[in-house]
């Protein structure tokens, strides 16, 4: 018998997806990845040179999460039965950068992104491919650089505060994290 027509198996798969909703440990709803910078800029350095240092970290950590495994199998969850149903999906893109050695709180920027299913109809005609989970690494990837590039505009005037009250002159993190969920 075939996966649809066997009924132990749908049962089954309905099963593991009600297990993921009531917090099972396999379910993955975000991906993140978080890149310390420990060069110290000399104390000579533009405010110009100091700003590119700070978005190549969140750079370093994007094309982290881009390519991370997390993200691999967030795009799998609109194959999985029951998982994102019409592969309708909405989420949020959020970068902090963590100042390490100043006193100054987290700057924190988020950018919300919904997937509907006519995108995979266009991608599906522009690529040649059907199979869910490719289109759907491609659709995050493409949401997950829109949405990095809005969250950083949104807290790049703190970031050049930071930048002018001296708290990038340490250590700096930067934390990107893409989630999704289902649409509707």
């Amino acid at each position: 018998m075939s996966f649809r027509t066997n009924p132990d198996r749908i049962l089954e798969s309905i099963d593991r997806s009600r297990t993921r909703d009531d917090g099972g440990t396999d379910f993955v709803r975000d991906a993140s990845i978080r890149e310390l910078d420990t060069d110290v800029p000399p104390p000579d350095a533009t405010s110009a040179e100091r700003a590119r240092r700070i978005f190549g970290v969140v750079e370093k950590a994007y094309t982290s999460v881009a390519s991370s495994r997390e993200m691999r199998r967030l795009a799998q969850r609109f194959q999985a039965v029951g998982d994102i149903p019409g592969r309708h999906a909405r989420g949020d893109v959020s970068v902090s950068i963590h100042w390490m050695d100043h006193e100054r709180d987290d700057d924190i920027g988020v950018s919300p992104f919904e997937i509907v299913p006519v995108e995979f109809t266009e991608l599906k005609k522009s690529t040649g491919t059907s199979r869910p989970d490719a289109l759907g690494i491609r659709l995050l990837r493409a949401n997950l650089r829109d949405g990095v590039m809005n969250a950083y505009r949104k807290i790049e005037p703190r970031v050049k505060e930071a930048i002018r009250e001296r708290a990038d002159l340490g250590h700096v993190a930067a934390r990107v994290t893409i989630d999704l969920r289902p649409g509707s």
